[in-house]
């Protein structure tokens, strides 16, 4: 029986993995970057551009989405730690997108790294 290390074991050994070094980079060059995180976790900070499509919804988010119809757009991908990213790099790969890429140790790697993080503004009402 697998447990959910294996899972991602295994989709790391078929999906590309960036390092952080050259995240900057793959991002500036992607056509769309994709926070496979919760809501919450996304609204307590992300990078700059990314668009949020957790995990669980991923696939129908995609399907539902004609700007993300093509299978040849540059994807950049990445969650807390890279397991959920590398998880749905390879469900976009089954999926037959072609060019999906995740970010190594992921938005915690990041933010370690002192690189810049988005926070979404939580209204007053004082």
């Amino acid at each position: 029986m697998k447990t959910a290390h294996d899972l991602v074991a295994d989709a790391k050994s078929c999906t590309q993995e960036i390092a952080l070094k050259d995240a900057e980079q793959a991002i500036r060059e992607a056509d769309v970057l994709i926070d496979v995180r919760e809501a919450d976790e996304f609204a307590a900070g992300h990078l700059a551009g990314a668009v949020l499509m957790p995990r669980g919804l991923l696939e129908f988010k995609l399907s539902a989405t004609p700007a993300l119809a093509a299978r040849d757009i540059h994807v950049v991908l990445y969650c807390k730690t890279s397991g959920r990213a590398a998880l749905a790099a390879q469900s976009m790969q089954a999926m037959g997108y072609l060019r999906v890429k995740s970010i190594a140790g992921g938005f915690d790697a990041w933010l370690a790294a002192g690189k810049p993080v988005v926070k979404l503004e939580q209204p007053s009402f004082d």
